[in-house]
């Protein structure tokens, strides 16, 4: 492909990607033509892997999970993608401490990862890790592009509830500490 077209894909200025073409610090291979263009060579499909990364909140949404990743595995071969491995995983989107992504993200045979939703593979900033695969090559695949409101919904009403009991609760432990300062001086 062109390197403009490349660049306007990956979300990176033209001037930026001619400029690594022509020093050699392209993420991907490129070729010079005989005219002088650049030429980025695409990844063949045998070169990686494609991996399908299932979620749910929480583990008594488990049969949930196993009929996410029949529908991911059915709806990625219908858009003639290969799934090599199904990754299923119990964990918050917004908790940063999910191990069987972050190994998956790693993994740098995995070139393709199929989500069935954007919101399966993270909350927040899932254009900047698009962003941050496409350079090395990987892409992220998004089978129903719609968002799920309702999740995000609850998900937020819950992260704002446990930011309240904290905020509120080291108050009432704070008046209750000093109430029982205040009783023993009383006594003393």
């Amino acid at each position: 492909m062109k390197l403009s077209e490349w660049a306007r894909r990956n979300g990176v200025h033209y001037q930026t990607a001619w400029l690594w073409a022509k020093n050699g610090q392209m993420p991907v291979p490129v070729v010079r033509t005989e005219t002088g263009r650049y030429l980025v060579l695409e990844p063949t499909a045998s070169a990686g892997r494609t991996v399908a990364y299932c979620r749910v909140s929480s583990a008594d949404q488990k049969d949930d999970l196993e009929r996410q990743a029949g529908r991911v595995v059915t709806a990625a071969t219908a858009r003639g993608l290969t799934v090599a491995e199904v990754v299923t995983e119990v964990g918050s989107g917004s908790n940063a401490r999910r191990p069987k992504l972050a190994k998956l993200l790693r993994d740098a045979a995995v070139t393709t990862i199929v989500v069935e939703h954007r919101d399966r593979l993270a909350r927040f900033g899932v254009e900047h890790l698009t962003c941050a695969l496409a350079a090395t090559g990987r892409s992220i695949v998004v089978l129903n592009e719609a968002e799920v409101d309702d999740d995000l919904v609850r998900e937020m009403t819950e992260i704002l509830t446990s930011f309240c009991a904290r905020l509120y609760g080291r108050r009432s432990a704070k008046r209750k500490a000093q109430a029982a300062m205040t009783a023993a001086e009383v006594t003393a």
